[in-house]
């Protein structure tokens, strides 16, 4: 129960590495806000909801584009009306087209961008405005998770958009940890490498999936439950004297 007590917003928190840090995180007691775009889970099965009823914690689902500023303001705020505080802000939600530079079109860029990189300075700045309303708990008035990727140190292959709106949110990462760390604010990030959602398509074709086995050391690829388990470490009180940091979820990627 390490989050026993706590407030957390969770976007793109209804399917995949989403729903499962949301799950994560209701099991150990806290109260989470999944937003998202829709209730549905992409790769299917059932919706998270649902599933939280099984845990110790809560949740409520607040339909939002993280893009807009409106949309993500009102989020929060409906998080903090409904549990009273917010003490944890995971910024998760991504999207990606799967295109080269040269197929990459303008409208292509923008719309990448403005969830990957501009709906975590959104995700960031408005848990901040919040966070400095309270007195710190310990030394800590607030934490953010944001989910980065092992895309955003090395290239995305044929996946320029993505990769480079991953990289920002690293760079996002390290700004905000060292300019709000004196007033108690933590800021880290947790870099997936091949995560299996359940999710069909471009992510499960058999030539990526054998390329990906073949640079991960460990004796399998990743789970949604890997990098759950990582953000709760990261939102929790366990991580102390931790920030700025870009934790990789890998099973040896980088290091190899």
């Amino acid at each position: 129960m390490r989050m026993r007590g706590r407030s957390v917003v969770v976007t793109g928190g209804a399917s995949g590495i989403g729903k499962a840090i949301s799950l994560r995180l209701a099991s150990e007691g806290a109260s989470v806000a999944i937003v998202d775009l829709q209730r549905q889970p992409l790769e299917g099965g059932a919706e998270v909801l649902a599933e939280v009823e099984n845990h110790p914690g809560n949740a409520i689902f607040v339909q939002a584009d993280v893009s807009r500023w409106q949309d993500l303001d009102r989020a929060v705020s409906t998080a903090i009306a409904e549990f009273g505080r917010l003490d944890v802000m995971v910024n998760n939600a991504a999207i990606s087209v799967g295109k080269p530079l040269l197929e990459t079109s303008e409208e292509d860029w923008e719309r990448v961008m403005a969830v990957n990189a501009k709906g975590v300075f959104f995700g960031c700045k408005r848990s901040i405005q919040q966070f400095l309303l309270r007195e710190p708990r310990g030394e800590v008035r607030g934490r953010i998770v944001n989910i980065s990727s092992q895309h955003g140190m090395i290239c995305a292959p044929q996946n320029f958009a993505y990769g480079v709106g991953k990289a920002t949110v690293v760079y996002i990462t390290r700004q905000v940890a060292s300019d709000y760390a004196k007033e108690g604010i933590v800021c880290n990030a947790v870099a997936p490498g091949k995560i299996l959602t359940g999710r069909a398509g471009r992510a499960v074709d058999p030539d990526r999936l054998a390329y990906s086995h073949a640079r991960t050391p460990w004796s399998r690829l990743g789970r949604p439950e890997d990098v759950a388990n990582a953000v709760l470490f990261l939102a929790s009180d366990e991580a102390t004297y931790i920030t700025g940091e870009n934790l990789m979820v890998d099973g040896g990627w980088m290091a190899s």
